[in-house]
């Protein structure tokens, strides 16, 4: 058995047909449903790209692994999705986008050479490399954002006579007009031009052709990670996808005037951010929008390229499919920008499993309301190998039972999300040091928590009653308990052992009352007080007399 993974970056929940769009048609992502479970209360871990995929690469919170922020490393010695498969047999591969930086330090530390086995596994979180993508090559007076980014796919266009330096911006990623100008994909109002690309060039039909031509030649079993670049932007999306879709089909901004008025500070400060309030406008909903939904659009059609390429070489039979997002957008809900907050806009994310095996026909086209986090796809897919999921590393848990129709929920009642911000502008704006500049969501199916550090008050949404979270009741005295209930789940989650990841529970049941059995006997008054086989190394021992007193 094989597993494709399949991650696509920024892609709300909300917009696939299966989830309820009213507008966008994702026939594909719904033809995947109907073969397997849709699990409709999936949570990321982070609302940003890079410590959300390290969550779901190594199954762990941000509060275990660390790297908290876009650029900052995945410590060394953290165990991976891929140290975990590896360990049971499997392979674990990477074609597209990680987020991911090394933690070149640490390597150099101990001695790991990047260009060895081990150490370019450590340098790439844990993944062997068939393409690394990460789909960023945007370039300021200072050089390229990340002097990799796109490297690959660069090339690629080039060889197909894309000339520039950097074609990754000038014809993917943006548009033309008449005389030749280019027309950057990173203007918002650029949104509505078609990008100056043939379609099958452009980023999302040639990661599908990649990882069909990793999957012809991989030796089996292996676990293919295609981490698709869209639709995050920059939002624009070449023909025929650019004009599908227009303001007509844009849905109204989830938002009120008294949520921004009555704003808790903290989130005011991210509603007052330049990003939000551009996408607060109508004029840039109305451009990025129907390229969003172009390019999600386009994103579906090439799974149907991947679905049909499955079933045509019998792989379908034999392959476990995973399809999710990282995080989804606000795309000015909220009156927000981007995804740097915890309303399900930006933390819900779609999450669909096909799981081939005969013990999985029950649950095929069902949908799950169990409490989901995107840490439970690890032990998923160890469980789904065969072997037992290490629970003193992997903090989530396996979702095969529900899968395979033994079980209706996952065993627990809240989900937790993180988010660091103390690298962003928002933290000077709000006189918040480098420890303050942290926040914490919690959330069962009632109710979600906010905390941020600082001496605030808590957020509360009453999920039940205001799905569209657009009251916030954290300083109503009527919901005193309420908030005191959700905090007691909150710092039950800070009380977890997560750090004791070298030693399982069975070892350490067994280490019980071992130190007796090798001659540790502390706080026995008497030798008879204990079972004689215990101490019978201390018993009818004779020695010479060295004391000063014994040899006068």
């Amino acid at each position: 058995m094989n597993i494709l993974f399949i991650m696509y970056d920024q892609l709300r929940w909300d917009y696939l047909s299966c989830y309820g769009h009213p507008h966008l048609e994702t026939p594909n992502m719904d033809r995947l449903a109907a073969m397997g479970v849709r699990f409709d209360r999936c949570y990321i871990q982070s609302p940003i790209c890079g410590s959300s995929r390290m969550s779901t690469y190594t199954g762990r919170y941000v509060h275990s692994h660390g790297a908290s922020w876009n650029g900052i490393p995945l410590k060394v010695g953290e165990v991976t999705m891929g140290d975990h498969l590896r360990a049971n047999g499997t392979d674990c591969w990477l074609v597209g986008k990680t987020h991911m930086r090394a933690d070149a330090e640490g390597m150099a530390r101990l001695g790991l050479e990047p260009d060895s086995l081990i150490g370019a596994r450590v340098a790439e979180c844990g993944f062997d490399l068939f393409e690394r993508d990460d789909g960023m090559r945007p370039e300021g007076p200072d050089g390229l954002y990340d002097e990799g980014g796109a490297r690959t796919y660069s090339n690629y266009l080039r060889a197909k006579g894309y000339d520039s330096d950097n074609p990754w911006h000038d014809f993917a990623n943006s548009g033309i007009d008449a005389d030749g100008n280019v027309l950057s994909g990173w203007f918002l109002k650029n949104s509505a031009e078609a990008a100056n690309i043939a379609e099958p060039d452009s980023e999302t039909p040639y990661l599908t052709r990649r990882a069909m031509e990793f999957m012809a030649g991989a030796d089996e079993p292996w676990c293919c990670h295609l981490s698709y670049i869209k639709p995050h932007w920059p939002y624009i999306v070449p023909e025929p996808y650019h004009d599908m879709f227009g303001p007509e089909h844009v849905p109204p901004a989830i938002r009120t005037q008294a949520e921004y008025d009555n704003a808790h500070p903290v989130l005011k400060a991210f509603m007052e951010s330049p990003m939000s309030k551009t996408f607060a406008t109508d004029k840039a909903r109305n451009a990025v929008i129907p390229a969003y939904m172009g390019l999600i659009k386009q994103c579906d059609d090439q799974l149907g390229v991947l679905l049909d390429w499955l079933e045509e070489t019998g792989r379908i039979k034999e392959t476990m499919i995973v399809l999710t997002s990282d995080h989804g957008d606000f795309l000015g809900d909220h009156w927000m920008g981007e995804k740097m907050f915890f309303h399900d806009s930006s933390t819900r994310v779609p999450l669909i499993i096909y799981d081939p095996s005969p013990q999985a026909d029950a649950t095929r086209g069902t949908a799950c309301d169990a409490l989901v986090e995107a840490i439970d796809l690890a032990p998923t897919f160890v469980d789904f190998t065969g072997a037992e999921p290490p629970r003193h590393i992997l903090e989530g848990e396996s979702l095969l039972p529900i899968l395979r129709g033994e079980a209706t929920d996952t065993q627990r009642d809240y989900v937790i999300c993180e988010y660091d911000y103390s690298v962003t502008p928002t933290a000077d704006k709000l006189g918040r040091s480098v420890r303050d500049a942290v926040m914490f969501m919690v959330a069962d199916k009632e109710w979600k928590l906010v905390h941020c550090e600082g001496g605030y008050r808590p957020m509360l949404f009453d999920l039940a009653n205001d799905p569209q979270e657009l009251t916030d009741l954290g300083d109503s005295a009527e919901h005193a308990d309420v908030i005191e209930r959700m905090y007691d789940k909150l710092f039950r989650w800070t009380r977890r052992v997560s750090q004791r990841t070298t030693r399982s529970e069975a070892q350490l049941l067994e280490m019980r009352g071992k130190s007796r059995r090798r001659g540790v006997v502390i706080g026995i008054y008497d030798e008879n007080d204990v079972p004689l086989d215990l101490t019978v190394k201390y018993r009818g021992r004779r020695a010479a007399n060295h004391k000063a007193s014994g040899k006068e």
